[in-house]
């Protein structure tokens, strides 16, 4: 009897070593916490692309908004329409009129890597659009963004997950249209 009591007290201690849970938690959260962190930076990489879409589409908004109010635009010299436009540019990407002021000459552009290259002007009556702006005698003037790409924030996805850049990071273009009020 002895050795069946042994018997016994062996095997329930032996069942009591093999059922403790101290480190399951730890396993757990070891498995789900690459997957956590991947929607974590998914969802912040998401909301800097939708902050950089409507920074970009707010700027256009002022810089078409400043040509559908400048009477030069439309109505002056070759000088003056491409010192309008220029003007209309600087509006777009840093904010202000004139680079060669004090306060705007030092300003960075809104969204990095934006310059005035990425800033393309057109209308329905000098400069032609693509897609085509509707000829009349009602003037119309197109300020959109091109060939500016989304830059990769802190998290990179596209080394986190090796795929190609321009799976994650691709070409934002947006545009305003608006009517000339002379």
């Amino acid at each position: 009897m002895n050795a069946r009591n042994m018997l016994a007290k062996l095997k329930d201690r032996l069942g009591r070593i093999f059922k403790r849970e101290d480190g399951s938690s730890m396993i757990e959260f070891a498995i789900v916490f690459p997957v956590l962190l991947i929607l974590f930076v998914g969802s912040a990489e998401l909301g800097r692309l939708f902050y950089t879409y409507t920074t970009l589409a707010k700027a256009t908004d002022v810089g078409a908004r400043y040509l559908s109010t400048s009477r030069n635009a439309v109505n002056g010299t070759a000088t003056e329409i491409t010192t309008e436009k220029t003007t209309a540019k600087n509006l777009v990407v840093y904010g202000c009129k004139d680079r060669a002021v004090a306060p705007c000459s030092t300003t960075p552009p809104i969204v990095v890597g934006l310059t005035t290259a990425n800033v393309n002007i057109c209308d329905n009556f000098s400069v032609p659009c693509s897609p085509v702006l509707a000829a009349g005698t009602t003037k119309y003037f197109r300020v959109q963004i091109t060939s500016y790409s989304f830059q990769p924030g802190v998290f990179n996805l596209a080394s986190m997950t090796g795929q190609a850049a321009n799976t994650f990071y691709f070409s934002l273009a947006p545009g305003t249209e608006m009517r000339y009020m002379p």
